[in-house]
């Protein structure tokens, strides 16, 4: 062989090599992209979360179960919804790189970014996510979400009610790239609707059911990480899957879930066992200690959340609650001023005397609501003395059900039964369900929920969604003619949206006027990061907020791991990551 020859099969060779080698290096992540210059190496660029030992979990996928998904951070890892939000919560392509409504405004087509696959290599396609919402839509799954597109979908609730086939619904798949969405009138936020929702693999679900996602052996993934492995109650490990092709490749390598007490979570970041804790690990206690301690302060980011209110709810077509004299009578006994000052803390909440909260679309920002069910004792008396039970008396002992609540929420549903209790002389004893069991009483027709506490935030960015679980067909025990219409016309209305926000506007005074529920507060959020958490997190959005917004999954594609980790002892000194 010539020299001349030799030296071009070499130069082949380097050729071959230098992508393999550039990948094997410890400052370059599984795409081949270097790491950030203040990384750690891609070794150390792992995260950490705590999954909840006493929920019942049975699924990664929000199309399989959105109440019960396992481990917070973990789920929303293996596949991408057709939309995303931003940092700054406005609608952005997702797996979907463009859509558009038909000129009536009954259909809308979604058009798939070609070349997405699974992590088997097969392409991903509309089949797939077609196949995702017939799941859904089948009664035979009891799927726990079907509220969401009901008087949405063409065809969903009578597939829901067994009326017709799954198959039969207004959501398809006209080609392997293009989706054809049919709405039952036209609903202007139908794109925001579908933002939470990965598809199921067609493939997968037909050949193993939809447990596929649990066996390293069968699951597959269209998103940025894949199951490595899974040992329910203790431990689960993602890695970043190196076949993504979607619009968040991570720089992370791993994401780790460990089960423990949620109550343990402050404390177990305070030994660097976890990278992030939410507000919910926070109480009046830990917020003192976090004023006191200049880095737990300094990394403590607050976020406007997914706005999220906690209220009491009713069975109001069975006494007592058939009568709104009783319920108004309960909301006026509900000292929510004292509450947020002495049991909640101030940082954590603000009074609510509505649902929708401050800063939301069509929230009541100048206070017009607040005096409806304002705390007056006195007249909380008067009222249920008209409704028959002066001073309580003949009442009937009641029980506030709550939703499995931790030991840093529970307190305030506690101190809102005894406001009420202590006003009106009435007995409310408190009991913490069980979450699953909860969500099966509350949605029950009839429902056996007859008292409740509970929260909800938004499931996407407009009135239709959190007015829209008051609608009759929703969630609550709950009827007003007048408040369905007003709802279900702004829904629908296009080409007027300030007309729109105050058809909302009159119907929430409704529900608030006619006490569909009891408005306890409105939640302050915010997130608590190791200062080694670098990326997304510190990049503030368009008012100033940091980047980790509810609903930005794309932020993952910006977290890393920063090189001042290795001046900390971490869970990765444990796992040997780190040399002592």
């Amino acid at each position: 062989m010539s020299k001349s020859k030799l030296m071009l099969i070499l130069a082949a060779c380097l050729l071959v090599l230098v992508p393999v080698l550039g990948a094997q290096d410890d400052m370059t992540d599984v795409y081949g992209r270097p790491l950030p210059e203040d990384a750690a190496p891609y070794e150390l660029q792992t995260w950490r979360t705590m999954c909840r030992s006493d929920a019942v979990e049975i699924t990664f996928a929000a199309a399989i179960s959105v109440y019960q998904r396992i481990c917070g951070d973990l789920s929303n890892q293996f596949g991408d919804p057709l939309v995303a939000l931003d940092n700054n919560l406005q609608l952005m392509p997702g797996a979907a790189e463009s859509w558009e409504p038909s000129e009536d405004g009954l259909t809308w087509t979604f058009h798939l970014r070609p070349d997405q696959v699974w992590s088997d290599g097969t392409p991903l396609t509309a089949y797939d996510y077609e196949a995702s919402y017939r799941w859904m839509a089948d009664p035979d799954n009891a799927y726990d979400f079907v509220w969401m597109w009901q008087g949405v979908i063409a065809g969903w609730d009578e597939a829901v009610a067994g009326e017709i086939s799954p198959d039969e619904i207004g959501y398809r798949a006209i080609d392997d790239l293009t989706i054809e969405v049919e709405t039952q009138t036209p609903f202007p936020p139908l794109p925001n609707t579908l933002f939470f929702w990965a598809p199921i693999q067609k493939a997968a679900l037909e050949a193993h059911g939809p447990e596929y996602m649990l066996d390293p052996e069968t699951t597959v993934s269209s998103g940025p990480f894949i199951l490595s492995s899974f040992t329910a109650g203790e431990e689960i490990v993602l890695e970043a899957n190196p076949s993504y092709n979607g619009f968040r490749k991570p720089i992370l390598r791993q994401m780790i879930g460990f089960y423990g007490d949620l109550n343990t979570r402050f404390t177990a970041f305070q030994n660097h066992e976890l990278d992030r804790i939410n507000y919910e690990a926070l109480g009046p206690a830990e917020f003192e200690l976090l004023e006191n301690d200049p880095e737990l302060r300094d990394n403590y980011f607050p976020t406007p959340g997914d706005f999220r209110t906690e209220y009491l709810l009713m069975d109001t077509f069975n006494p007592p609650f058939d009568d709104q004299r009783v319920r108004l009578a309960f909301a006026k006994a509900l000292d929510r001023e004292s509450i947020v000052a002495n049991v909640i803390g101030p940082r954590l909440a603000i009074p609510a005397y509505s649902f929708l909260s401050p800063g939301f679309p069509a929230s009541d920002v100048d206070g017009e609501l607040h005096d409806i069910q304002g705390y007056d004792c006195e007249a909380a008396q008067g009222l249920l003395a008209d409704a028959g039970y002066p001073n309580g008396e003949g009442f009937p002992a009641l029980t506030l059900q709550m939703r499995g609540e931790p030991e840093t929420i529970a307190p305030r549903f506690v101190a809102a039964a005894a406001s009420i209790s202590q006003c009106l002389n009435v007995s409310i004893e408190v009991n913490n369900m069980e979450f699953s069991a909860y969500m099966e009483s509350l949605l029950a027709r009839p429902t056996t929920l007859q008292f409740g506490a509970v929260s909800y935030g938004m499931d996407y960015l407009d009135p239709a969604n959190m007015l829209g679980v008051w609608v009759s067909t929703g969630r609550h025990s709950w009827r007003n003619a007048e408040f369905d219409s007003l709802v279900q016309e702004a829904n629908q209305l296009v080409g007027d949206p300030e007309g729109r926000l105050e058809m909302y506007r009159q119907a929430e005074r409704i529900l608030v006027e006619d006490v569909g529920g009891i408005f306890l507060n409105h939640r302050i959020q915010g997130d608590l990061f190791q200062p080694y958490i670098l990326g997304g997190p510190r990049e503030l959005n368009a008012q100033g907020l940091p980047g980790w917004q509810w609903g930005n999954d794309g932020v993952w594609s910006t977290v890393y791991i920063g090189n001042n980790v290795l001046d900390y002892d971490t869970y990765r000194n444990d796992m040997g990551l780190v040399s002592e």
